[in-house]
């Protein structure tokens, strides 16, 4: 077996997170890359979600500057909603940091993070920021300056409130504190073992015209961020277009822009720029010591390269190299280095990747590795060193800023590589860590994620995830590179597919609901479904809970191998009279080792494979919780858990087609719900909501859940008319008033008290109605701190036989979340008595 080292290393957010598949390396690539690397300046653009960046601008301070340029976003959009899918909150968040990474690699500027939680909609910066812990999250913003070292900070938004959201401002007001923070050797002193104070020259806002809101004016520092660049091919509004509709889960496809357009910047903190963005910031080789017969050596280079034949400037590179390894300026000669060696390797005509031979490993396993390399041109080029890098299982007990990290160094027997014809290497490596997000390797509260391990903080994935280092010597000189590990195969239909490789549990274990609802002392069947990643033998266990009776104590397993899957069942009752909440646990035992992790995969053609180990639990809630009716349709949305909510209590749940509802019998679903946001997303409800209000004239009960107030495909939603508005109840705890006590929703078959509106999640709900016809009942008033009540939340009205309700409340949170009197109240609105008084 190869030798392990182990190292605490600091590295670089821009290194092993920017580790990757060979990069493009055709000549515009080159030529860009020639720019860049006559240029020693770096922007950090600042604000809090997924889709606030300004890409336009992004994408000409990245590519048309060729300045380093940084995205901090506070935040990775757990709070938002999903138009592709039904995850929402963490997972919510992951899928959006992959499309953030792949807005960055269109518009050509890197990813951080802080530590900050998306926790939904906040109406002001002093309640973002304590539900943040405003110190924390401080810190994280200080901690990426200080690595980043920008030049110009910019902020998206102003700290006056124009940005309307309370995540917004909080952005602003973090920017501007971190701003002097960051050159404060007496703030956050503990990051000063791996980085140094910085003073960034100023910080600015990018004002803007949002709607009727604009904040620009002529006297204002503009920049023309509209041109075109004729080596892309294209302009930066072009360009803004291909990086933004990245943001899929948002719906954010944008049309392309062309021509001219200006961003303007009002100066917050030092100095304000007059003519150029950098001004006062030398951004020339003259920056460094020793930089001026580097600048020589690049002019000429440019000067003398030969599109059609790049390898002719392979030599005069590696010198050039020799030169900037010898800086003193450390973060300089890192950057430029890596800039360095990625365009001598372009140049050179050489690429090289490594794949896993499976797509998952158990940790502790061993990685079957194959790198390849060809020379194209033929260059005098030999393979040095091959090292696999990665992060070890630490069963998450580290405290230090960094993690041990473990090299393991793959014999290479044959180093000269020949002309034009690919070489493979085949070795193996142990599997080190799980690949856990490290954001949630942690049990977290509302606001921040709970990381043991700061110095993970900034950077959008693992930075412990397999890389493959080559090592070439070329030109007698060592040229260094870094190649995420992957899996790659040929699909039949798409051509070559990359993926991530997983590194799993020996076992996991996931309990199949994410809920069971007890509603009398019987006993229920938790079923577990186990996989297991390795030859695996052990037992599987739920953890004891007070209050509740389970048995078996546990179940054994033997002999499993690589790909078996399996069931467990466990039998668990409620033991007294007392109604109660809990988290069961179930913890399996693998080859000596325990674990209580599930797994969960994450599936879109837009973004790479996403693999996650969640908890192995469910929530056990025990409530007198009395059920009318049985059958639901319900239409699909832009995706929820509450079809799969409904079904753990016992009705049967069935998604209609528009087929069924054109030209089915509708008359024996006891309601039929419509998912959040459906009259947003499915254009065919304009054609269908004829039939479904004769569902209900003819007796039925439809059920709406909350839709944007804009780009509604009907105005007619409910029988008489209501408007969705833009108004919400963002406090979770915000106190709610029956108005109408009699009113057969806060009675039948459950009577909803004060009690009910305990416990719920993330807000009360969003989007209420307004201009609401006196034909409905206004069931609930609620409100936020400071604000008029509101009575919008909940109307219903009878329509001939029937029954229309619309609810702004957020079900599609609290369902799945485990709420006892969410479930009351929706079902409810589910269950219709049997006489009612039509208007």
């Amino acid at each position: 077996m190869n030798s392990i080292k182990f190292i605490a290393a600091f590295l670089f957010v821009a290194s092993v997170a920017a580790a990757q598949t060979a990069p493009p390396s055709d000549i515009a690539t080159i030529q860009q890359n020639f720019k860049k690397l006559d240029v020693l300046g770096s922007v950090l653009y600042v604000a809090a979600h997924p889709d606030d960046e300004n890409t336009r601008l992004l994408a000409y301070l990245a590519q048309e500057k060729h300045y380093r340029t940084g995205y901090l976003s506070m935040t990775r959009g757990d709070g938002g909603q999903n138009l592709l899918g039904n995850e929402q909150g963490e997972l919510l968040g992951l899928i959006r940091t992959q499309e953030l990474l792949a807005a960055r690699r269109v518009d050509g500027a890197e990813q951080f993070f802080t530590r900050a939680n998306d926790f939904g909609f906040s109406k002001g910066p002093e309640e973002t920021l304590k539900i943040w812990d405003k110190e924390k999250v401080l810190s994280d913003v200080v901690w990426v300056i200080r690595k980043f070292r920008p030049d110009v900070i910019i902020c998206r938004f102003p700290t006056t409130g124009e940005g309307g959201h309370g995540h917004h401002t909080s952005s602003a007001i973090l920017a501007q504190e971190a701003f002097a923070a960051a050159a404060d050797p007496k703030r956050f002193p503990e990051q000063l073992a791996y980085v140094q104070p910085w003073q960034a020259k100023r910080l600015l806002w990018n004002t803007f015209s949002f709607g009727s809101v604009n904040t620009t004016s002529p006297d204002q520092f503009k920049i023309d961020v509209g041109v075109y660049n004729p080596t892309l091919g294209k302009g930066y509004g072009e360009l803004a277009a291909e990086s933004r509709s990245n943001h899929k889960t948002q719906g954010f496809g944008s049309a392309r822009q062309r021509g001219s357009s200006f961003e303007y910047f009002k100066t917050i903190l030092g100095d304000a720029p007059q003519a150029d963005l950098m001004d006062g910031v030398n951004t020339t080789w003259k920056r460094v010591k020793g930089g001026e017969d580097i600048d020589a050596g690049i002019n000429i280079i440019r000067k003398n390269f030969d599109a059609d034949k790049p390898q002719q400037s392979v030599p005069a590179l590696v010198k050039l190299l020799a030169k900037v390894s010898q800086l003193t300026d450390a973060y300089w000669r890192a950057q430029k280095t890596k800039e360095l060696n990625n365009l001598i390797t372009a140049c050179a005509g050489l690429w090289f990747e490594a794949y896993a031979a499976e797509p998952t490993y158990a940790v502790g396993g061993q990685i079957s590795i194959r790198s390849q390399i060809i020379n194209r041109y033929g260059l005098n080029i030999s393979l040095d060193k091959l090292t696999v890098i990665q992060h070890q299982d630490n069963a998450g007990n580290t405290k230090d800023f960094f993690e041990p990290e473990a090299q393991y160094e793959l014999p290479v027997t044959n180093k000269t590589i020949p002309a034009n014809e690919l070489q493979t290497i085949s070795n193996d490596c142990v599997a080190g860590a799980i690949s856990q997000p490290y954001w949630l390797e942690s049990p977290h509260p509302i606001g921040v994620y709970s990381i043991s391990n700061e110095g993970n903080i900034g950077n959008p994935e693992n930075p412990g995830a397999p890389i493959v280092r080559f090592e070439f010597l070329i030109e007698g000189r060592p040229v260094v590179a870094d190649r995420k590990l992957e899996f790659k195969y040929v699909d039949p239909a798409k051509g070559e597919i990359y993926q991530p490789v997983e590194i799993t549990p020996p076992v996991t274990a996931n309990i199949v609901a994410k809920d069971y609802i007890f509603n009398s002392k019987q006993p229920q069947n938790i079923e577990i479904k186990l996989k297991s990643f390795t030859k695996a033998s052990g037992s599987i266990s739920l953890k004891p809970l007070t209050g509740w009776k389970i048995s078996p104590e546990k179940i054994d397993f033997s002999g499993k191998e690589k790909g078996d899957e399996w069931s467990a069942v466990f039998m668990v009752s409620p033991m007294d009279g007392q109604q109660k909440t809990g988290v069961l646990l179930a913890v399996t035992t693998a080859n000596g080792k325990q674990y209580a992790l599930g797994l969960q995969r994450i599936r879109y053609d837009h973004i790479p494979n996403i693999t996650l180990f969640p908890p192995s639990q469910t929530k056990l809630i025990d409530i007198d919780l009395k059920i009318a009716g049985k059958k639901i349709g319900y239409i699909e949305g832009a995706g929820d858990l509450v079809p799969e909510a409904l079904r753990q209590v016992g009705y049967d749940v069935h998604e209609l087609s528009e087929k069924e509802i054109m030209n089915g019998d509708l008359s024996g679903y006891d309601a039929i719900v419509t998912g959040v946001r459906a009259y947003n997303v499915n254009d065919r409800l304009a054609i269908e909501q004829p039939k479904l209000l004769e569902y209900v004239k003819n007796g039925g009960n439809l059920v709406v859940q909350y839709n944007n107030n804009n780009g509604l495909v009907t105005k007619q939603i409910g029988p008489y008319p209501f408007r969705p508005v833009n108004q919400r109840v963002t406090d979770e705890n915000a106190k709610v008033t029956i108005l109408d006590k009699q009113n057969p929703i806060v009675n039948y078959p459950n009577t909803i008290t004060q009690d009910d509106f305990s416990g719920w999640v993330q807000e009360r709900g969003l989007y209420f109605v307004g201009d609401i016809d006196p034909k409905y009942q206004q069931v609930l008033q609620m409100n936020d701190p400071g604000e008029a009540p509101n009575s919008g939340a909940l109307i219903t009205g009878n329509y001939g036989e029937g029954r229309f309700v619309y609810t702004s409340l957020a079900f599609f949170r609290q369902l799945p979340a485990g709420v006892p009197g969410a479930y009351k109240l929706f079902i409810n609105l589910l269950s219709k008595p049997k006489t009612q008084v039509n208007p």
